[in-house]
């Protein structure tokens, strides 16, 4: 099984995504600096992993002061949420690790350094362990959307790379191979940093499941051409009416699918869906340098001086989305009801 991250009880060993497919190379770090800027490098990158790394980096933040006075401690810890709040914006599973750590603080005031640095610890590995089980139960209820041989299209890298287990889109994908299903992928190169091409391509060849990679541009003629059954993508954040951002390039797959009348899913774990949000306006979507689209991995592809808008996310609407998979199931519209019972405890 890929291993994206591991707690190695006081550095953090993560898998350079940067580098696949070409080389395998993991970092092994005790530095908060080092895994934050990972993150932003996108070395680290899928929105349930960011959550788990975010987790691990609050602990290599606070680690060497666990016997020091507590007031340094919280101070080092406030400082380290501060830090690990800022390398990436959009996904939802970050923050929402970083507050549980702040929860873990808030109640446990009594605590001392030491016995304050261990429950933390837990809660990392609990989020950690707690990802792994729902990408289970994603893969479950996203295998019984997916027929005998059926053609899927799929973006960016939602496997092993981007979770702490299957994957959630791809989760779905591999739990229906695993059951003799025999689908068949089609994977967007997803530019401008290929994920699809570099990670969605190497996780499928390493589980043996058949799959051909499309350019972006080809997908909507490859929904015509090569009878595609379906279109199941991740998500970074949802909205609470169902809008949903994800890699650049998910929205006018929606579209496309729709003119089609293919399905086309989401999945994700509850962490993705922002109850705070009534709808997609308030997702705060990230933007790339220029580096990202004029360069890359490869030569320059643009004059030097070009003008670039480079957002790393779109908000697909609600509407365009067939159904929403979480570890509790399949919610379908309107998402308003069923995401707020997604969520209920």
């Amino acid at each position: 099984m890929i291993r994206s991250i591991e707690w190695r009880s006081g550095t953090v060993r993560f898998l350079d995504q940067t580098l696949l497919p070409s080389r395998e190379e993991y970092v092994e770090t005790a530095d908060i600096e080092v895994l934050a800027e990972a993150v932003e490098r996108l070395k680290v990158r899928g929105a349930p992993l960011l959550g788990i790394t975010a987790a691990y980096g609050v602990l290599l933040g606070v680690r060497s002061l666990r016997e020091a006075p507590l007031e340094g401690f919280l101070e080092a810890f406030t400082l380290s949420v501060d830090r690990l709040s800022r390398t990436r914006p959009t996904a939802r599973n970050l923050f929402g690790a970083l507050e549980r750590m702040r929860g873990v603080v808030r109640l446990n005031p009594r605590c001392g350094s030491g016995a304050l640095y261990t429950l933390l610890e837990q809660e990392a590995l609990a989020v950690h362990d707690e990802d792994r089980r729902l990408c289970d139960s994603i893969g479950f209820y996203g295998a019984q959307l997916i027929e005998e041989g059926a053609r899927i299209l799929t973006h960016c890298n939602t496997g092993a790379l981007a979770t702490g287990g299957i994957g959630t889109a791809l989760g779905a994908v591999v739990t229906a191979h695993a059951a003799g299903k025999r689908p068949f992928v089609y994977a967007d190169e997803t530019r401008p940093l290929f994920q699809g091409a570099r990670l969605t391509m190497w996780e499928l060849r390493k589980a043996g499941i058949p799959a051909a990679l499309i350019t972006d541009g080809s997908a909507a003629w490859a929904m015509l051409r090569k009878g595609i059954d379906l279109v199941i993508v991740g998500a970074d954040r949802i909205a609470m009416n169902g809008d949903t951002a994800n890699k650049i390039g998910t929205y006018q797959l929606a579209i496309a699918a729709r003119a089609h009348g293919i399905p086309f899913y989401v999945a994700a774990p509850r962490t993705t869906i922002d109850e705070t949000l009534p709808d997609g306006s308030g997702i705060p979507i990230e933007e790339r340098t220029a580096v990202d689209l004029l360069g890359g991995f490869a030569a320059p592809i643009a004059p030097d001086g070009a003008e670039v808008f480079a957002p790393a996310f779109d908000v697909t609407p609600g509407a365009l989305i067939t159904a929403v998979i979480t570890e509790r199931g399949i919610h379908r519209q309107p998402y308003e009801r069923s995401l707020r019972e997604a969520l209920a405890p």
